[in-house]
């Protein structure tokens, strides 16, 4: 059902210093901020060739990612993204096989511009999977 890693997330509590970081000190391309106002986030992808780095920042008082660095204040890894190729087949495939789909299970868009949904961390060994459809 899953395709490749499309990127791999981590929450940062300062999305400039993490951005140099990457791009600086270890020569990555990194794109420029995007705010997503949607999913609460302001995202800057650093691009690996065949899959990214995701560095997410709180955007807005209500940001999921504000409650994670909360928690985590150096940040930390947030979740991982597979690409599937029907987001709708994926979903209900893995419903029925008992994993729990967040939010009101309905695809939202992503950063890629691409339906996105999220799946529960207990279900996955503790960590957060976001699927993409490409």
């Amino acid at each position: 059902m899953i395709g490749r890693l499309n990127h791999i997330a981590i929450a940062v509590p300062d999305l400039v210093a993490a951005a140099v970081l990457y791009r600086d000190t270890l020569g990555a391309q990194v794109s420029e901020p995007v705010d997503l106002p949607d999913h609460g986030v302001t995202t800057v992808f650093v691009d690996l060739g065949n899959s990214k780095v995701e560095l997410l920042h709180p955007l807005g008082e209500g940001s999921p990612i504000a409650g994670f660095l909360d928690r985590n204040a150096a940040g930390g890894v947030h979740h991982v993204c597979f690409e599937v190729a029907d987001i709708a087949a994926a979903a209900d495939s893995l419903r029925a096989d008992g994993a729990r789909v967040l939010g009101d299970g309905e695809p939202r868009i992503g950063a890629h511009g691409k339906p996105v949904l999220f799946l529960h961390p207990k279900d996955f060994c503790g960590t957060l999977i976001e699927i993409e459809q490409v």
